[in-house]
């Protein structure tokens, strides 16, 4: 299944029934009076995040999507079937938005959430609610009311615990293979990934995260160039990135040059994104002898710079335990601590 991080849709709720004009006719009762029935509502059309949905590829083929009418009323003050709601199931992390307004509906991060984006329009009344004491044969009744319509974008931001970003051809894919049983494709020229793969990496025996592994970037990613701008948004729900630098560029450029020319793209994407947490490593080691660009990029940052190799598999150890000590240092904590329970006390007769 190809992988859709997009997605522009109409959706228009269910019109409401129509109300019925109806009469009693029964023997013996020459004055039945009015027993039309009301319409049922309309259906709604609402957007439910699924567990089992790691794209928007199956909306691809379909944009309109519109939910069931109302049934109208029925003689016997029979109300109409109201219309059934239409679910659109898409991945934890999709964003909601009103198209035209431009404003967020709802953000659906977890398995579970939900929202209305289109309510139904209510069913028309029937003529017996019309019935007064002097008002008592009324043929008025109500059409149903539209449901509601709009186009809505939906937009998936993958919701992962660490994001791998880099130059093309840094490695990333490759350490992915080799943290988690992801198995992304591999090769050895740029743009290899071409949207983003998820892998689960165990920290500890009973410990795991979320890896993502982004598209690389390129000088001019924020403003549309290249393939990895199209899933910058990807990184933002991160919570610790992990920088890839290849510490023997095959265009001979420096591992310093290419670390700044990532940040500067980051920086510009968004300047939360550039205050991430982040780990930096010197990938492919096993090439050569990287302890010259360690040392300038260590003197660059100001802080260590970790080296691997996943052909070999140095340092991918050093590397997991690193990110386990920054996404506990990331840990979201209590504003306060918990209140204790009340002692428990015996009632007394």
């Amino acid at each position: 299944m190809m992988f859709i991080d997009r997605a522009e849709l109409f959706v228009k709720g269910g019109d409401g029934g129509r109300g019925c004009m109806s009469f009693r006719r029964e023997k013996f009762v020459p004055r039945g009076g009015p027993d039309g029935g009301d319409g049922g509502d309309g259906g709604d059309v609402i957007v439910r995040a699924a567990s089992d949905a790691n794209s928007l590829a199956g909306l691809s083929h379909r944009r309109h999507w519109v939910a069931e009418n109302g049934q109208p009323g029925q003689g016997k003050k029979m109300t109409g079937r109201s219309g059934r709601d239409l679910e659109i199931p898409v991945p934890p992390g999709t964003i909601v938005r009103d198209r035209d307004g431009g404003f967020v509906i709802r953000d659906l991060a977890a398995a579970g959430d939900s929202v209305v984006i289109a309510r139904g329009g209510k069913g028309g009344k029937g003529n017996a609610a019309f019935a007064s004491a002097t008002h008592q044969a009324p043929r008025e009744y109500e059409e149903g009311r539209p449901g509601e319509e709009r186009w809505v974008v939906l937009e998936l931001k993958l919701i992962a615990d660490v994001g791998l970003v880099g130059l093309p051809n840094a490695g990333k894919s490759t350490l992915l293979s080799r943290i988690t049983h992801a198995a992304p494709e591999i090769a050895d020229y740029p743009f290899t990934t071409k949207y983003p793969n998820l892998g689960i990496a165990m920290l500890g025996p009973e410990r795991s995260c979320v890896v993502a592994d982004i598209p690389g970037l390129i000088e001019g990613a924020h403003q549309g160039v290249g393939l990895g701008h199209e899933f910058l948004r990807h990184v933002e729900r991160t919570r610790v990135l992990v920088h890839l630098v290849d510490s023997r560029p095959l265009d001979g450029s420096s591992p310093t040059a290419n670390y700044r020319t990532i940040r500067e793209e980051l920086s510009q994407y968004s300047p939360e994104l550039a205050k991430k947490p982040e780990i930096v490593v010197l990938s492919k080691c096993d090439l050569g002898d990287p302890d010259e660009a360690q040392s300038a990029l260590s003197a660059e940052l100001g802080r260590p710079v970790l080296i691997i190799s996943s052909a070999t598999g140095r340092g991918l150890r050093d590397l997991l335990v690193a990110v386990g000590r920054m996404l506990d240092a990331t840990s979201p904590k209590p504003d306060r601590p918990p209140m204790p329970l009340p002692p428990h006390r015996r009632n007394t007769p």
